[in-house]
């Protein structure tokens, strides 16, 4: 499977484009960052995003977007503008029928490095590993861009078992309580039918 990460941001969305192979093995297609003047409207910030993310996708085809999701932030302007731009990059996806998954920055960091605390020098040392990069991605965006896409191929797939597991579970639960009122309601129409079969004509006057 071949999957966009995305770490959205006005100023800086990173982009990476990671394949997966057998078992855990991964590796990187693409890697770079999406810049926008801050001194810019919005409009124009989101469409020059747009822009880049759907010129991405149409040049590496991903099967799968995988994006940041927002976090609480001490900074509502910055994490609304990384909202904003995650939408963007979930629009585009939308429109070419591609699957969009939000990740948190723990489950990202826990994926790539095991622990859900790593700081962002720990996550780049590690995707330099996974993906046996020579050079670290910069700015961290785009280390993170892959972080997010690897996330996405390790987690995803136990994400879809669990997920089938549990409506398949449902479906048995649905069908058990089915069985239960028909069982119920049986045997209390042959209650009714035995009753009257026993009621003695002129016994209730």
């Amino acid at each position: 499977m071949r999957v966009l990460g995305v770490d959205p941001g006005l100023t800086r969305c990173g982009l990476g484009v990671v394949d997966g192979g057998k078992g855990r093995a991964v590796r990187c297609v693409a890697v770079g960052v999406v810049r926008t003047p801050p001194d810019a409207d919005l409009a124009h910030r989101l469409l020059g995003i747009s822009d880049e993310v759907e010129r991405w996708m149409d040049k590496y085809r991903p099967e799968a977007v995988a994006v940041e999701r927002v976090f609480a932030q001490h900074n509502v302007r910055t994490a609304m503008g990384t909202a904003q731009a995650g939408g963007v990059v979930a629009l585009a996806a939308a429109r070419r029928g591609l699957p969009v998954v939000f990740h948190t920055p723990s489950e990202v960091k826990a994926a790539v490095s095991g622990s859900g605390r790593a700081d962002k020098a720990q996550v780049t040392a590690m995707v330099m590993r996974l993906l046996n990069l020579e050079v670290a991605p910069h700015p961290a965006d785009a280390a993170d861009a892959l972080a997010l896409a690897i996330c996405h191929l390790w987690r995803e797939p136990m994400r879809a078992r669990l997920a089938e597991a549990e409506a398949r579970a449902a479906e048995m639960a649905r069908t058990h309580k089915a069985r239960l009122a028909a069982a119920a309601k049986q045997a209390s129409a042959n209650k009714q039918a035995t009753m009257t079969k026993t009621k003695k004509p002129g016994a209730a006057r």
